[in-house]
């Protein structure tokens, strides 16, 4: 066991050179399209001022947290593989969990946000303006900042306080329970603590998402109009499923036995609660809007216009 924890070993996605260059291949492509799909909802929004209301406001902070989780543990992944090392030295180990942390605990705080926003909009539609006002989300949306950057320092500190005895770390970026499963003191059951509150608390988050949407549920069945209860629960059931896949794989990343060695199931489940619900959000949440459509028209047809001028 190698206790200098001045830089530590990843994991290597296979001996057999065909299949790291399939895993990283796969990697690369699932954060150019999170990434390229996020800008473009942020630039629609930005750019066109018909989107400048609470729903578009919350989506482009959304789209910005989305960019930052894959970008914290993504792009070293890929530099590791392309000048074929494996390490990541303890300052950059400390920065990815610092940053996983903050932007993970942003995308739970903002999707249940959001769907209070939802139940707002379909069930107290006279009041929304004056309830969702300009200052009110603005005063959310640094709550959740303000909450998710505090929940992050916590468990970065906690974490790192820790004496490890190996610098093997058996995933391909610095995830925490395969630093707790290399510490040499049993503090590290006080940071099992903390996850565990965490893990409550998105549950909390889920189950006033789950309430939130029976009401929406109940006021949409009471639509007159075919067209619009389908409307409503196209939106409202792709966010509950988003939010599901997203908290199940990380409270099981979290909370399951870490094995001695990393395994490709677990590739799999780390994927899909760093990955995977970043790359979702902007095709359920924007890409099937028809205003968001119409704003990346608008928006190209601009620049093509400005090109053409030239």
């Amino acid at each position: 066991m190698n206790n200098d924890t001045s830089e530590f070993l990843l994991w290597e996605f296979s001996k057999i050179w065909e299949l790291q260059i399939m895993h990283v291949a796969f990697l690369m492509i699932l954060y150019l399209m999170t990434v390229t799909w996020n800008l473009l909802i942020i630039s629609a929004i930005v750019c066109d001022h018909h989107l400048h209301i609470p729903m578009y406001f919350f989506l482009t902070n959304l789209a910005m947290q989305d960019i930052g989780s894959v970008s914290a543990i993504i792009p070293k992944t890929l530099f590791n593989f392309l000048t074929n090392i494996r390490t990541i030295s303890h300052s950059g180990c400390v920065a990815q969990v610092m940053f996983l942390f903050f932007f993970l605990s942003c995308d739970i705080s903002l999707l249940t946000v959001m769907a209070y926003d939802r139940y707002v909009a379909i069930c107290n539609p006279l009041h929304y303006e004056m309830i969702m006002n300009r200052k009110a989300c603005t005063n959310m949306i640094a709550g959740v900042w303000t909450a998710s950057l505090l929940n992050a320092s916590l468990h970065t500190t906690v974490t790192f306080m820790i004496p490890f005895c190996s610098n093997n770390i058996n995933q391909f970026f610095c995830e925490v329970p395969y630093l707790l499963k290399i510490a040499c003191s049993d503090l590290y059951l006080s940071e099992i603590g903390f996850q565990i509150f965490s893990v409550m608390l998105a549950t909390g988050c889920f189950a006033f998402v789950i309430m939130t949407y029976v009401y929406i549920f109940s006021a949409v069945l009471r639509i007159p109009s075919v067209q619009g209860r389908k409307k409503a629960f196209s939106t409202c059931l792709p966010h509950m499923i988003v939010f599901f896949i997203f908290l199940f794989s990380g409270c099981l990343a979290y909370l399951k036995p870490i094995a001695d060695s990393e395994s490709h199931p677990n590739f799999i489940i780390t994927l899909m609660y760093t990955v995977i619900p970043s790359m979702l959000n902007p095709l359920i949440y924007s890409m099937r809007n028809k205003d968001i459509k119409v704003a990346l028209l608008r928006l190209f047809g601009q620049k093509l216009l400005f090109f053409e001028g030239k």
